[in-house]
């Protein structure tokens, strides 16, 4: 299914030009700016949790994180 979206002259002939330097449709392109938006959007909820972090509760997951990491490299032998 496809549909019309409402953009000025000089978005479109940019999107196009754009898509075009790529070898990409012009919806594939769209989606590849939508997948970016997205992934843009979850790096800085995941950075905004990770600020909100707790001292204690970030040396803990550094701490569980190094006991894994033992576990593998002697289990690596």
């Amino acid at each position: 299914m496809t549909t019309t979206i409402k953009v000025s002259d000089d978005l479109r002939d940019r999107l196009k030009e754009q898509a075009a330097r790529d070898g990409l449709t012009l919806g594939a392109h769209l989606a590849h700016l939508a997948d970016a938006e997205d992934r843009r959007r979850r790096l800085e909820s995941l950075r905004a949790a990770v600020a909100a972090t707790s001292a204690e509760a970030a040396a803990s997951h550094a701490d569980e994180t190094a006991e894994w990491e033992m576990t593998e490299a002697a289990d690596a032998r």
